[in-house]
């Protein structure tokens, strides 16, 4: 079967609350968004990121995904050096997300296969949505 954030096309497991841009006419997940295509999912991963820098100051994986993933609802200590090995980083580095886009997609690709459990989209589409992202 596949894993829910796939067939919601949210890939970050988002849970509803804002009105991103892309989401589906019908909400039909009780708990998590919807979105028209894989790359708004994504795009709203990203933005999620670059609003933890920016406005919470979290620059280092820890800190990114000790907010998205709280260890009350994860094993983040596992998600945390998952990231940060698949980046090429420790995970208390700091790090900024717009002046290394290869690292920023390599952590949205490494957290799409942990949430979702396989990350099946084309580096061009995780590219695109850092780009929207970042516009």
């Amino acid at each position: 079967m596949t894993a829910r954030g796939i067939r919601n096309q949210n890939p970050g497991n988002i849970r509803k609350g804002d009105d991103w841009d892309g989401l589906s006419e019908v909400q039909d997940d009780p708990e998590f968004c919807t979105f028209d295509a894989p790359v708004m999912g994504i795009r709203a991963m990203a933005k999620i990121l670059l609003t933890y820098q920016r406005k919470y100051a979290l620059w280092s994986v820890a800190g990114m995904i000790g907010r998205w993933a709280p260890p009350s609802e994860n094993d983040t200590v596992s998600y945390v050096a998952h990231v940060a090995e698949a980046m090429g980083v420790e995970p208390d580095w700091e790090i900024d997300l717009t002046e290394i886009p290869d690292s920023f997609r390599a952590m949205l690709e490494t957290m799409i296969k942990h949430e979702c459990g396989e990350q099946p989209y084309p580096a061009l589409t995780i590219s695109h949505a850092i780009d929207l992202a970042m516009a």
